[in-house]
């Protein structure tokens, strides 16, 4: 499933991963799901450059927020569409936000659970 947004430049952007994908990086030891994406970069300059320069994402590309784990700790990771794979262990997901935030069909793939506005 490919989902479309609109980026600032008012380009159409293509996620190649949606809402609920479990993807693991490509280079660094975490994987989690995805619970939101920015069709671009949006976060901090200092963060962007905090990354070094000779794996530094471009900034045009989806970027993806997600509750990510390795193994030691359950954190919230931001990266780009280029570092992610489709995570394939089918191992489960220990971060505690994700049974919060998904609910897990009989096919094992998590759909986000419907928020309710007061």
């Amino acid at each position: 499933m490919v989902s479309h947004m609109q980026s600032d430049s008012g380009k159409v952007r293509f996620a190649k991963f949606p809402i609920g994908a479990v993807v693991r990086h490509r280079v660094y030891p975490f994987r989690g799901v995805v619970f939101d994406v920015d069709p671009t970069f949006n976060n901090s300059e200092e963060w962007w450059r905090s990354i070094p320069e000779d794996v530094r994402p471009g900034k045009d590309q989806p970027f993806y927020h997600l509750y990510a784990e390795n193994a030691e700790t359950e954190y919230v990771a931001y990266v780009s569409e280029q570092n992610l794979v489709i995570d394939e262990s089918g191992e489960p997901l220990r971060h505690p936000q994700v049974e919060a935030s998904f609910i897990e069909d009989e096919n094992g793939q998590l759909h986000a659970r419907e928020r309710r506005m007061n």
